[in-house]
């Protein structure tokens, strides 16, 4: 374990190194992505320009649902490029050979051989706007409150990269540049707001098929209503696990499957 986290260490270094060596285009990258995720936001903003609350939940609320939402998404953005890439980079271009020859498992050398720095960006708005809707809630930075944050965003993150390996793993049986991430990517959004707006076919699928609901809704859910949202707390870690242990085991066997493209 003390190898990987200093071969984490030596790799967040050069890259943020070689990213901060354009100065520009990185303040750049980090303004463009700030700016889709405000964009983003301004939907919330949109809707109660002409509802009042949305299914029982109010404004503040929601801020406060997808104020978290971006923190988890974030810590896994910075680390998750590769994954987005791999089977036309890794796979279809050969790459992943040069992967392979080294005594390091390939899934971290995937996961942490580039970094995205300016997703970080996302997570500053995210806590700017927990800072400012908490208190209005009720919810105030106890050392309680940030220790359960922490956990939940880190959790959150971790289920995120295990989600993503594994629909990154089915290209090692079907290769194309695309992949299958797209189209659940885009269901991200959806997790962003209050799963009980949506009918039981999206609250099964958002909460156990794929679930990003444990990621974005279900952590700050039992901040705001404990008593109908609590006990899924207890759940995220095991969901996680579970998740976690799928994903290595899937793309351990993907990796045997793998030949190379011979070039």
């Amino acid at each position: 374990m003390s190898r990987y986290l200093s071969l984490f260490g030596q790799y967040a270094l050069q890259y943020a190194k070689v990213r901060l060596e354009y100065r520009w285009d990185f303040f750049i990258s980090v303004l463009t992505m700030t700016l889709a995720t405000v964009f983003g936001l301004a939907v919330v903003f949109l809707m109660f320009g002409r509802l009042h609350d949305l299914n029982g939940w109010r404004f503040d609320e929601l801020l406060f649902l997808y104020g978290f939402s971006l923190l988890p998404m974030s810590l896994f953005n910075v680390f998750s490029v590769n994954l987005y890439q791999f089977s036309d980079t890794y796979l279809i271009q050969g790459k992943f050979d040069r992967v392979l020859l080294r005594p390091v498992h390939s899934l971290f050398q995937i996961l942490f051989e580039q970094l995205r720095i300016e997703a970080l960006g996302d997570a500053v708005l995210g806590l700017f706007i927990l800072s400012a809707t908490g208190p209005k809630l009720g919810i105030h930075a106890n050392p309680l409150n940030l220790l359960f944050l922490a956990a939940a965003i880190l959790l959150g993150a971790l289920l995120y990269t295990a989600i993503f390996t594994m629909l990154c793993s089915v290209s090692f049986w079907f290769e194309d540049k695309v992949g299958v991430m797209p189209p659940f990517y885009n269901l991200i959004a959806f997790g962003r707001y209050p799963l009980d707006i949506y009918n039981g076919f999206i609250r099964v699928v958002l909460s156990w098929i794929v679930p990003f609901g444990f990621a974005t809704f279900y952590p700050p859910a039992a901040v705001l209503r404990p008593a109908a949202y609590g006990h899924f707390v207890w759940l995220l870690p095991v969901v996680t696990v579970c998740f976690s242990i799928a994903a290595l085991w899937l793309w351990n066997r993907g990796v045997r499957n793998y030949s190379s493209t011979g070039s």
